[in-house]
Order: C-alpha cells, then sequence, then structure tokens
C-alpha cells in the first residue's frame, strides 16, 4: 500500500470523527500556544534586563561610601561621606581604569515659565557622559572649563525637557534651579529605565563644582556622593577592582585588619547575576508550560486507543483484504502526527496572537523569534510521535481472525 494511500486514510478516518478529533487537537493547542507565550515573555524579560544593563555603560564600577565606625558609633553604608575629588583622580591614573565620574545628588524644583518639575539634580564632570556612554541628542554636553568656572549651564533628560518645554526646543533657554538661572545647553539622548526600575532620562545634569558651590552646599568641601569607574576592557576588570581597593585603603589610611569605608561593586558582576535571573526565569516557563504539551499527548494517546478500540473490526476487514501490519502502524501514527501538526500551527498563531495582547495589556517587551516557534512546534510534532506510538503498535498487532470477531 502506497504512502499516499495511507495519508487518504488516516485523514478520511480523522474526517469522520471531527468532534474527537477537534476535542484531541485542543489539547495540543492550549500546550503550543503556552509555550510559545511563556518563551516569548521570559525571552522579552530577559532582553528588558540587558538593556537595562546595556543602558548603564560598559565594563563599570560603582565606588560608595562604606560603614564607618568613630568609637562605639557605627555608622551604615553611605551615611558618612567618605570619598573625595582626589579619590576620583587618583583612580582615573590607574593603568587599567580609562576614566572616572566624581557625582554628588539632590533633588531640586525646576522652572521655566509657568512650568515646573521636580526632579534629581546630578553633579558631574564632562567624563561621566563618556563612562555611561550618553551622547547628546540635540545642543552639547558642557567642558572642563565650565567645570573650572562653576558655569551655570545644564543637560537635560528626555523626560525632564518634555515636562518643563513640550514641544519647544529648549537648547539656548532658561531653567531656574532654586531661584538661580541655568542656560540649557544640551539634550540627552533617550536611555530608558535602569535595573532598579528608576526612569534614566527623568534626569539634570550641572558641572560637579556648581552643584557643590551655588546649589547643594558641602559640609566637607572636596567630597562627593559616589563615583563611576570605567575598566579599560572586560578582561582587565578583576585587576582594576583590586588596584582600586588597594589605592583607596591607602589614601584613607586603613591599615591591615581594619573594615574598608568604601565598596567597590563591579557592575559586570551584577549585570551576569541579573541575566543569569532572567535566563532561569524564561527556561522555568518554558517547563512548565511544557507540562500542558505532555497533558496534550497523554490525551492524544487515550483517544487513539478508543478509536483503535472502536475501528478493530476495520482494522481486521483491512487486514484481510491485504494491508500490512505496517500499513496499519503508519496510518495510525500518522493520525496522531496530523492531528499535533494542526494544533501546533493553531497554537503558534494563538501563542503569538496572546504574546502580542500580553505586550499590550501589560505595557511590557515579549520576544518571538523564529527558534521558540519551531521548538514549540517540534516539540508538539515529538509528542505526537510518542504518544502516538503505543496506539499504532497497539493496532498494527491486531490478528486479522480475532478483529473480524470483535464485536
Amino acid at each position: 500500500m502506497s504512502l499516499l494511500i495511507i495519508i487518504g486514510e488516516a485523514l478520511r478516518a480523522l474526517r469522520l470523527n471531527r468532534l474527537r478529533t477537534g476535542l484531541t487537537m485542543l489539547g495540543m493547542i492550549i500546550g503550543v500556544a503556552a509555550v510559545v507565550l511563556m518563551l516569548a515573555v521570559g525571552q522579552g524579560a530577559q532582553t528588558t534586563v540587558n538593556q537595562a544593563i546595556t543602558s548603564m555603560g560598559s565594563n563599570l564600577f560603582f565606588i560608595v561610601p562604606g560603614a564607618t565606625s568613630s568609637g562605639a558609633l557605627r555608622s551604615g553604608a553611605g551615611a558618612v561621606q567618605t570619598l573625595t575629588m582626589g579619590d576620583a583622580q587618583a583612580i582615573a591614573h590607574l593603568p587599567s581604569i580609562k576614566a572616572t565620574a566624581p557625582i554628588i545628588t539632590g533633588t531640586a524644583q525646576l522652572n521655566y515659565g509657568a512650568n515646573n518639575w521636580s526632579t534629581s539634580v546630578t553633579g558631574v564632570t564632562p567624563d561621566y557622559f563618556a563612562v555611561r556612554d550618553w551622547p547628546v541628542e540635540s545642543g552639547a554636553l558642557f567642558t572642563e572649563a565650565d567645570l573650572r568656572s562653576s558655569a551655570r549651564i545644564v543637560i537635560l533628560g528626555q523626560i525632564t525637557a518634555s515636562n518643563l518645554f513640550g514641544e519647544e526646543d529648549p537648547v539656548g533657554k532658561t531653567v531656574r534651579i532654586k531661584s538661580s538661572p541655568f542656560l540649557v545647553a544640551g539634550i540627552l539622548a533617550p536611555k530608558g529605565q535602569s535595573l532598579d526600575g528608576r526612569d534614566q532620562d527623568d534626569a539634570v545634569f550641572i558641572p560637579l563644582t556648581t552643584g557643590q558651590r551655588q546649589i547643594f552646599g558641602n559640609q566637607f568641601p572636596g567630597t562627593i556622593r559616589f563615583m563611576m569607574a570605567q575598566a579599560q576592557s572586560a578582561e582587565v576588570m578583576d585587576e582594576a577592582e583590586t588596584e582600586m581597593n588597594r589605592l583607596l585603603r591607602q589614601r584613607h589610611r586603613i591599615t591591615e585588619g581594619m573594615e574598608n569605608d568604601f565598596t567597590v561593586r563591579n557592575l559586570a558582576a551584577l549585570a551576569a547575576v541579573a541575566t543569569g535571573a532572567a535566563k532561569v526565569m524564561s527556561l522555568m516557563l518554558g517547563a512548565i508550560a511544557s507540562v500542558s504539551l505532555l497533558v496534550g499527548g497523554i490525551g492524544i494517546m487515550n483517544i487513539m486507543l478508543v478509536s483503535v478500540t472502536e475501528r478493530t473490526r476495520e482494522i481486521g476487514i483491512r487486514m484481510a483484504i491485504g494491508a500490512n501490519r505496517r500499513a496499519i502502524l503508519t496510518q495510525f501514527l500518522l493520525e496522531a502526527l496530523v492531528i499535533c501538526i494542526l494544533g501546533g500551527l493553531v497554537g503558534v498563531v494563538l501563542g503569538i496572537g496572546g504574546a502580542w495582547a500580553v505586550s499590550q495589556a501589560a505595557d511590557m517587551v515579549v520576544v518571538i523569534t523564529f527558534g521558540m516557534v519551531a521548538l514549540a512546534f517540534a516539540f508538539a510534532s515529538a509528542v505526537g510521535i510518542f504518544f502516538g506510538f503505543y496506539p499504532a503498535r497497539k493496532a498494527a498487532a491486531l490478528k486479522p481472525v480475532e478483529a473480524l470477531r470483535y464485536e
């Protein structure tokens, strides 16, 4: 018996039992749709984390004040300003370090005409934007000359600029920060959310010296809130961390056995942890969704066993007129495979539609790739063959005489 005839017989058998075929297919549809949807959500979460990491810059360290002790009194991390501009300049001269960016921060009200906006104001050096890989979209960044002269110029993030100026071009306009006039020199390119969920575009940057002398004041001249440092390459990250720890302990006169009054945080290590967590979540979502495929496969096997029982006499007649065991086995396997393929196709469409609906309703990133669709489809086909083989083998093993006697 030719393969085309066997395929025709399999399709005819499925058409004659449309309701049962549809219900059997439903388990596979739900399983494939769940796998595609969960993988898309997991991959979207991983993409979001990667974008947040990339937006921070490459090969970065955060150096923040650590816990300090004074007699019997202990202060938590960041409670005392232990870092200085001198520390930042010394670190910048290390061979493994490309640049440093000392930072002071505060919150202030900005005013432009009748509009006002309260946001984070950050005092930085020109190297900050290079370290963060953050270019301007329009205008220009401030320079070392502006830093030395404590110039009243400001760089705005996209969100801040939009809330103060609307559709108006902010470059060249004057805003007031704590009643002091500042010239808008540039608007930064969009950055998006950071790893902690904060919108990086809702920000204002001024020269660090301007912030120290005119906006925030400084109880301890020359101190900074924290700093960022950029290594020369990813390969020297460990070396750079060791050198910075050694240098800061020397500068702060910390003897052996004493606790550091600073903390060096390797952003690459934190990023690796975040990426690993996102990958694990993606795999878990896919594994959970795959359970529904297995349930659908068990449903296929049960229905096919019922079908074999109902069609025992038919199988006996076909064997009596010349059909061999291989033809019977192939037909029932094809029936299971067709159910899985058609269910897989419908499931893929529903999964993609569900992923799109989730992205719209929850305002989250979902990523659908050809690889995940092909994986779900291949898995569905494998389930069909695996769970369809036993009923097909049972049908092929029937003896013609006993099958013809079956009532």
